[in-house]
């Protein structure tokens, strides 16, 4: 098995009316990050889960918790993600809010901080992040809704920002409609790091999906 690349099952996609549960069966498994969206209404047109649920669930796995941060304004709200145990921050460089203080903040909290793009958005826009990011995550369907189809255009993005952090220690992670399928291409383009939710729990036996993901 390829440890290199990491599985992120985003909670987006489980049973809400278990979420304790769900989280139980992601903590059985090999999945290296448990990944939590949180859209505020806002910046996006949903509404999800704020940091007291992520405080409830997290004294139920030992797992990273990666919470991406789909909000705006987002600073006034850091530490509070912080505080309910998140382990990775990723903000939006599309905010109306300064992106780089933010992700300035997340560090100086000592938590490891990211930088997400809508499909929209240029690899040349990463650029003045790389300095102050452990992650750079590339969305791969409009950010708001889970079980949208993968985008193929956003492969030459992954490929451009994999040249952008060749000689830096910076994980790229890819996030939307990732499949079996597509699983092969996005590390090929040089992903790391792949977040998938309803292609996980879709299925029964949530470590054999992560597994599939992770050989592909």
């Amino acid at each position: 098995m390829d440890t290199s690349f990491k599985v992120a099952p985003s909670i987006l996609s489980a049973d809400f009316s278990n979420l304790g549960d769900e989280i139980k069966k992601l903590n059985e498994t090999d999945c290296d990050f448990i990944h939590i969206d949180v859209m505020d209404g806002h910046f996006v047109p949903n509404l999800t889960i704020g940091p007291d649920v992520i405080k409830s669930i997290r004294s139920l796995t030992n797992k990273v918790f990666d919470v991406h941060l789909m909000m705006d304004p987002v600073k006034k709200y850091l530490k509070d993600f912080i505080k309910a145990g998140a382990d990775i921050l990723t903000v939006h460089h599309e905010i109306s809010e300064d992106s780089l203080e933010c992700l300035k903040e997340i560090k100086r909290n000592n938590i490891l901080a990211g930088i997400s793009i809508k499909p929209s958005t240029p690899s040349s826009q990463v650029i003045k992040y790389l300095e102050y990011v452990d992650l750079v995550l590339v969305m791969t369907v409009e950010p708001g809704f889970g079980g949208q189809k993968f985008l193929n255009s956003q492969i030459p993005k992954i490929e451009e920002i994999k040249k952008m952090t060749e000689n830096k220690n910076i994980n790229i992670e890819v996030d939307g409609g990732i499949t079996i399928e597509n699983a092969r291409l996005v590390k090929d383009a040089g992903a790391n790091i792949l977040v998938s939710g309803s292609t996980i729990f879709s299925k029964k036996n949530y470590s054999q999906i992560i597994d599939n993901l992770r050989m592909a």
